[in-house]
Order: structure tokens, then sequence, then C-alpha cells
């Protein structure tokens, strides 16, 4: 994109349209912004031959350059995967709209009716790694949330990016807003990943999603507000009172389903008294789908074939056909463990005591936390939330996955009659 007849586009000026772009966003009906998204969705499937072959081009380049399975999983665009982005369109234009929702209200003593109202956040800045669906899901959720997308993907999609982001840039303009409520940074160096997080001024909200190196230029460099999409180091503990078929289903579904994303399981928590009889079944049963294991002593001795665990190993999020197994003699030592290893991100229990699971969920601290049911739950669309912009491990402003209303704020709406304060 150019700024002048010859001169390359500066972030700045990317920002300033952005900027331009939020506040019509921002004052759209609701009917023009669904209308927005169902003709993007419409232009992803007209289109759908051409974004596949640019995704083609970003895997075959990843591929050379020995990018891992998971690299490029994650990248990988199919029919499939195009028509899922495009539902998920549907899916954010059929929610209600946040935007001017009444959170709350009463009325004063002195007749002053208060209201706390929803409104957008402004302009919203993604910044993201080799998922091109990524482009569609923050573009679909901020635009119905009244903001402008400011989207800035990694070199390794950026094909993929631009093709997504043209299709998503032609509904927005069909339906009569501007094509800068989506914005994509096609400038893919460091340098100005480095600079876009820190456009104060512009970015009134930062979602990074990404791995860890990512996460630390975010607390390094940034100076925008930020919620941080972190680590996936999800647990799945067993109880003594665990039916094992149901721990086996759920154990192989949040492991194996698609290992390459945050809320996959990582680590196994067993409860010793249930361990000699279902750490070997389940080691098996792992081992069948190519997942590799390492454990602490305990486990090993139960599971011979399971590697030794170190505390890195209990700490890391694979995104990978491996996890970690711990033994732990009861309930306070599988809480402990996931507060010493876990990344807040969602944990799970498998139990058919009703006291274990209530104190599971009231103790574990973690943004979601899972009951008799796979980790790969935690996510918007199946939380009913439609498509998510990112999952947030951190306490403020948002917490969990990230739906409409994480990208609103509030504002205090004060209705009188010509009172004055005295």
């Amino acid at each position: 994109m150019l700024e002048g007849p010859d001169a390359p586009v500066t972030l700045e000026a990317l920002g300033r349209r952005s900027v331009a772009a939020s506040r019509t966003i921002a004052l759209a009906r609701t009917e023009q912004k669904n209308e927005a998204l169902t003709q993007g969705a419409e232009l992803l499937g007209a289109r759908a031959g051409d974004i596949l072959a640019a995704n083609t081009t970003d895997v075959e380049r990843a591929e050379a350059a020995g990018a891992s399975a998971t690299v490029v999983d994650r990248l990988r665009l199919s029919e499939a995967r195009l028509q899922a982005m495009a539902a998920g369109l549907r899916t954010v234009a059929a929610l209600p709209d946040p935007v001017g929702e009444v959170v709350e209200g009463h009325v004063r003593p002195n007749g002053l009716r208060v209201e706390r109202v929803r409104v957008p956040l402004g302009v919203i800045g993604v910044i993201y790694e080799n998922r091109p669906n990524v482009t569609s899901d923050a573009a679909a959720l901020c635009l119905k949330a009244g903001n402008a997308a400011f989207l800035r993907g990694s070199s390794g999609a950026l094909e993929s990016n631009k093709a997504v982001a043209a299709a998503l840039r032609e509904g927005v303009a069909k339906a009569g807003l501007p094509a800068d409520a989506v914005l994509l940074v096609e400038d893919t160096r460091h340098e100005t990943a480095e600079e876009f997080v820190r456009l104060r001024g512009t970015i009134d909200c930062l979602i990074p999603r990404g791995g860890a190196a990512l996460i630390a230029m975010i607390l390094e460099k940034a100076t925008v507000p930020y919620v941080l999409d972190g680590d996936g180091n999800c647990h799945v503990y067993v109880d003594a009172a665990a039916d094992p078929d149901m721990a086996e289903r759920i154990i192989v579904n949040a492991k194996t389903q698609r290992p390459s994303v945050c809320n996959a399981a990582e680590s196994l928590v067993i409860h010793a008294a249930i361990a000699a009889s279902f750490l070997p079944r389940i080691a098996a049963r792992l081992t069948e789908l190519h997942v590799s294991l390492v454990g602490d002593e305990r486990a090993r001795a139960l599971a011979p074939t399971i590697g030794t665990a170190t505390d890195d190993d209990f700490a890391r999020e694979y995104l990978d056909l491996k996890a970690s197994v711990a033994i732990v003699d009861d309930l306070d030592g599988a809480i402990g463990h996931i507060a010493r290893y876990g990344s807040g991100h969602s944990e799970a229990i498998v139990t058919g005591d009703l006291a274990a699971a209530e104190r599971f969920v009231r103790e574990v601290d973690a943004a979601a936390v899972v009951v008799n049911a796979s980790t790969r739950f935690v996510d918007g669309g199946e939380l009913g939330l439609g498509a998510e912009v990112g999952i947030s491990t951190q306490k403020l402003h948002a917490r969990g996955p990230m739906g409409l209303r994480a990208l609103t704020s509030v504002k205090y709406v004060v209705y009188g009659e010509g009172q004055v304060r005295t």
C-alpha cells in the first residue's frame, strides 16, 4: 500500500487511517456491522481459490525453511478451515450487539438516573503469528464490538493474511463502512513489530497471539495497554474417584485432537490411588497415538516407557505430541502441582466426587476450570461467544476467551432534570 504515488506507507499513517475508521465504526448501526460480516463471509467463499493459493505459497515457504509440523499446522488453511472462518463471521453477525448495552443502572435520592453503558474501545491492535484464521476472527469481533481492527501478522503468513484481509475489507466497504475498519500491516520486519506495540494515541488495546518470544517482546517494549494471550500449559487431573473410561476419552481428546493449540492438554496429574491401574493404560493408549511422555519417578515406576521429566518439562507448553505426567497423593498435591507449573490458562479435573470437583473449581487459579470435559472446549466458539480474539491469562480487564464484551469498555451516563450539587 502506498501513501503517495511512490512513498511507502508508514506505520503512523496506517494508524491514523485506523483511528479515523474507528470513529465511524463506533457509531455504525448493528445492521451495517452485520452486513459487513455477512459480505465478508460470502467473499471468503467466493475467493477460496485465491486464498488457498496464497496460503500454499506460505506453507511451501515454511516447509522449505524447515518449520516444525506444529508451525505448519497452524499456518495451513484448507477448504474446511476456510469454511469455518466464514461460518465464524456469520456466527458473530448473529450475536447480540454489545454496544449500547446498559450494564447496570440506578436512581439516586436526588433523582439523578445513573447508567453504565457499553462502548467500543476504539482501535484494537492484534499482533499474531502464523494463524491466518486470526485475521478473520479478530476482524469480526473487533468490528461487531464497534472497533477498528489494526492487524499485524507474521511474515510466515503474509500472503494468506493479505488475501483474507482483502476479502474482509471489501465486505466492509460493501456495507457502506470504511474499509480501513480492517487494516493489515504488511511490513513484517521485527522493527515494525516493536514500533507497532508503542503506538500510543493510536492503539487503545493490544492483543498479542503468539509464543514466548512475542510475549517477552510485549512485556519489554509495549507502551500501549495490552491483554496477554499467554502460554497454555493446561493440566488434566485424574482424581481417585474418576471414571477411567471417561478419563481416557478426555485425555486423548485434550492432547491429540489438535496438539498445536493453546487449549490442548500438556500435563497429566494422576491420583496415586488410581495410578497403578490407570497410568499404564493411558500411557499405552497415548503411545499408540505417537504421544511422547515424560514423568516423575513415581510415574516412571508404573510405566517404564515414560522418560524422565525435569522442572522445565512440567512447566512447558509443548504444542506437540508430548506431555508430562506427575503422580500426587491427594487433591492438595494436584492443586499444588498446578499452582507451581500452570500458566493460568485452562485446568481440568476428572472425578465422580462432587466435593472434589467443587474444591478444584474454587481453589485452582486459572482463566478456565473444566470438570469432566476436555480442555479443548475452552474456546470462544465452543463456549457460545462466537469467534474469539484470544484467551486472556491475565486478570485485567478481561480473562479467558475474549468475545465481544471483552472488546468493549463502559462509560457512565447520567440523566438529570436540572439538579446541581450543593
